[in-house]
């Protein structure tokens, strides 16, 4: 199998790379920076899943079996302490059919909400929160605010597996 992801971030390419080597075995999984053709802090459903299939879509070439978009954005739900959860969006394209999947979602604490509806990135405010430079490429802020118990790296996975659910299972999923 040969798979290219939409962006060069190394987590959401080690990610791509742990779920698809589980389900197909030998890979091959390069990575292309590709236009999302959304805000860089996407925010709602639609504009974030958007942003997933562009990147799919936007990597994919023919001799590749298999194109991954992931895409972060926050999504508005009430009743939450800030109002957003952050989700992450993954699209997989064959040339053909799209599947999307989301991770687990969780909140930011209310200030980096408060900056990132004043116009900064959430990247940004997490830095500087914690003192770590580019913390989305490393461990991310879920790994921060979970104490360690679940780093970018598996919340990222869980997107990519989900999207992964509708082919894995394509004689009830595609008849």
């Amino acid at each position: 199998m040969k798979i290219i992801v939409g962006s060069k971030n190394p987590v959401k390419f080690q990610a791509t790379g742990n779920v698809l080597e589980k389900i197909y075995g030998e890979l091959e999984v390069q990575a292309i920076d590709v236009d999302s053709g959304v805000p860089d802090q996407p925010i709602g459903l639609e504009v974030t899943v958007q942003g997933a299939i562009n990147r799919a879509k936007n990597a994919f070439f023919p001799d590749f079996d298999l194109s991954v978009g992931i895409e972060s954005g926050l999504l508005e739900v009430p009743h939450s302490i800030t109002g957003y959860l952050d989700l992450q969006w993954c699209a997989i394209y064959d040339g053909e059919k799209i599947t999307l999947g989301v991770s687990a979602g969780f909140e930011y604490p209310p200030m980096v909400i408060e900056q990132v509806l004043g116009g900064r990135e959430v990247g940004d405010v997490m830095d500087q929160v914690t003192g770590v430079n580019k913390l989305g490429q490393k461990t991310g802020a879920v790994s921060h605010l979970t104490q360690g118990m679940l780093d970018r790296t598996g919340n990222t996975e869980q997107c990519v597996l989900m999207a992964m659910v509708p082919r894995m299972n394509e004689g009830i999923y595609f008849g």
